[in-house]
């Protein structure tokens, strides 16, 4: 049975997680403050978090930043519906994904399905996939699909889940454009919704951490009203 630990101090929203999820497999630990919260991630073998922005203690911001120093656990941001800074800095600390409040709890269930899927390497039916291969090299980039580590310029990059994902599909079509959808189906494993930045906070997260560009070559291309192209090398195109 696969153990979340959800963080909110929303005591009822909590006992209903509680009974929907635990009905689903799940087994769910509640935390109310955001220091607690922080040492029950750390501490404890979770497979997931479920993390409130407003929280005593501890907001949810630097619960993730504590998280993220020492794990890569998944973790869903939950924000208030239509503050669209929280889920932007949310997901530039390194959450895998956010749902605003009020939710469906079905909606939580398939985010948790979508982010087990996709560390479970299953194909699922997205209409972009990587191509079978256990690694790719391109430019300064080394990307091992089978441990799942990435080596630039032989040093190793620490990538959350989904930013690793996200750098696999870009790497395994290398040369050719990905549309936002399919990005968003293959690499979040849902549906792209209207005014959802979530990709692109992503891809500016991979660009962050890798370097805007490679000898004189852009890395990572936006090609606007449409998605995104990660560059060959000059010599290779």
């Amino acid at each position: 049975m696969e153990r979340i630990l959800v963080i909110d101090d929303d005591m009822e929203l909590c006992e209903l997680l509680q009974d929907y999820l635990g009905g689903e497999g799940f087994q769910i630990d509640a935390v109310h403050r955001g220091d607690l919260g922080a040492e029950a991630a750390t501490s404890h073998p979770y497979e997931l978090v479920v993390l409130d922005v407003m929280l005593p203690g501890l907001n949810g911001f630097d619960v993730l930043r504590t998280i993220r120093e020492t794990s890569r656990i998944p973790v869903i941001m939950l924000t208030a519906r239509g503050d669209d800074v929280d889920r932007i800095v949310g997901l530039e600390l390194g959450a895998d994904d956010y749902l605003p409040k009020p939710f469906n709890p079905r909606e939580l269930v398939a985010r948790i399905r979508a982010i087990q899927r996709r560390l479970e390497g299953s194909p699922g039916s997205h209409k972009v996939k990587p191509k079978a291969q256990a690694e790719y090299r391109v430019g300064d980039l080394v990307l091992n699909a089978t441990n799942r580590t990435v080596k630039q310029n032989g040093q190793g990059v620490e990538l959350t889940s989904v930013e690793f994902s996200l750098l696999e599909a870009l790497l395994a079509h290398a040369g050719e454009i990905i549309s936002r959808e399919d990005l968003v189906e293959q690499v979040l494993g849902r549906q792209l919704s209207a005014y959802d930045r979530s990709i692109d906070v992503h891809v500016s997260a991979l660009r962050k951490k890798l370097g805007h560009s490679y000898g004189q070559t852009e890395r990572i291309c936006t090609v606007r009203g449409i998605g995104y192209l990660y560059s060959l090398p000059e010599d290779n195109s």
